[in-house]
């Protein structure tokens, strides 16, 4: 069995629906399909959530009056019988009356995240009930029965494949599951989400689960790209990907996915395939555990970041000095992504400025203390072990012309990475493509 996951512009507009419809059954096979919330209604609930954090309740209700109106408008045109019509308004209905329930009472982050929650909710209800107006045999499956994660916030793994594993074996014969994306229940039984990855996350969670012959994730694009298409022009998609390089690729930039969240289907070694809505026929990118070597495959940049130098006499031949330097950020809870070092100094790259002051106050009692803000980080994917001789030379190269202010290699097999400033991006990448593709 495959597992299907639409992100919201798939299912965006009730066309868009029907489309999905159709690419999902035409083969006739069985499929889990993980549907997230309609493009555009969640950032529309977080609306709502925060004028009912800043006890606004008329401002929430004039939100959700809107969010209902246009709901409405979606019903209207996506079904053919006034029999489903009036079931899914019902249904709705009820769901905005609980959405305004909430201007009545205490509002705190768990109330947050039952009303992120509805999104998917209304989308996969609506969904089914096309589904089954049309005839197919499918069935709703609420994920807040199956996905949990436990006391540290992670997917409890065991539980959802033991969970989704009963529902399935109690319900066979169905030709398409419905389940939403992003919601979950935490440790505690309560709504909550999975954050990273949303949707995504969810359709590798329970396709590791199922230990499904494949997990696709249907986009607005082809496949990961070996550029970015906004700087460089005629990018292609990259075919394959081995999974550390698509989350290389992924946390350096690539916004088709997260990095964390296909790690459930590399363990379980089930192959992830990205594919575009508007283009069904179209190849997308397959990432598994191949690897392929001797060969580049693409280019990922990230803004935004920050670089900090700390130079200091003190650490020549002084062990404990990188202890104290990293400490300080575990204090402040900022991560740090980029590491670069020498006998006397090291330079860091971070993306989160909300405590930049006082680490740099704390970094000063161990040295010299630099700051270099809008910095961009360009990394290359592909072969890039040290046997694999001349490719992070050619990558240097391309940026011969271009100011560099770290270089990160070796820390991975499948990356190389600069640090260059933001105004320099786009050449950077251009020259990069150039000199590679």
């Amino acid at each position: 069995m495959k597992v299907l996951k639409f992100g919201g512009t798939s299912v965006g507009s009730p066309q868009r629906m029907q489309d999905v419809a159709r690419l999902i059954t035409e083969d006739g096979a069985p499929k889990i399909v993980v549907l997230s919330a309609m493009s555009g209604t969640t950032n529309t609930l977080v609306e709502i959530s925060d004028y009912l954090y800043k006890k606004n309740p008329e401002g929430a209700n004039t939100i959700i009056n809107q969010l209902e109106q246009k709901y409405a408008d979606h019903v209207a045109k996506l079904y053919s019988t006034e029999e489903m019509r009036q079931q899914t308004m019902n249904f709705l209905h009820e769901e905005f009356d609980y959405l305004r329930s909430f201007t009545k009472v205490h509002f705190t982050s768990f109330e947050e995240k039952v009303i992120l929650a509805q999104g998917e909710v209304m989308s996969t209800n609506m969904f089914t009930n096309y589904l089954k107006e049309s005839g197919i045999n499918a069935l709703l499956v609420s994920a807040l029965d199956f996905v949990r994660t436990d006391k540290n916030a992670e997917p409890d793994m065991n539980y959802i494949k033991e969970k989704l594993t009963k529902i399935l074996d109690e319900n066979p014969g169905y030709q398409l599951y419905i389940t939403q994306g992003f919601i979950c229940r935490n440790a505690y039984g309560e709504t909550d989400n999975l954050l990273r990855g949303g949707s995504n996350y969810t359709a590798c969670l329970v396709g590791a689960a199922i230990q499904a012959e494949e997990i696709q994730i249907w986009t607005d694009i082809d496949g990961m790209h070996n550029n970015d298409p906004r700087f460089v022009e005629h990018t292609e998609p990259v075919r394959q990907l081995y999974f550390e390089e698509a989350a290389e690729l992924a946390y350096f930039g690539a916004k088709i996915l997260h990095p964390t969240c296909i790690q459930p289907a590399k363990f379980a070694r089930v192959p992830v395939r990205l594919l575009n809505t508007m283009d069904p026929t179209a190849p997308g990118t397959i990432i598994n555990n191949e690897f392929q070597r001797g060969t580049i495959k693409a280019v990922a940049a990230r803004d935004g970041n920050i670089c900090i130098q700390i130079n200091s006499s003190r650490m020549l031949l002084a062990y404990g000095f990188l202890r104290k330097v990293f400490e300080i950020f575990e204090t402040y809870k900022t991560s740090i992504d980029m590491v670069c070092t020498s006998e006397v100094g090291v330079s860091v790259t971070i993306d989160n400025s909300s405590h930049l002051s006082d680490i740099v106050n704390e970094l000063k009692k161990y040295g010299t203390v630099s700051v270099e803000e809008d910095m961009c980080i360009i990394c290359v994917v592909g072969d890039l072990d040290s046997s694999n001789v001349g490719f992070e030379a050619k990558a240097s190269m391309a940026l011969k012309d271009i100011p560099v202010r770290m270089i990160s290699y070796g820390g991975s097999s499948h990356n190389i990475s600069f640090v260059v400033k933001a105004e320099d991006k786009k050449r950077t990448l251009q020259s990069l493509s150039n000199t590679l593709f």
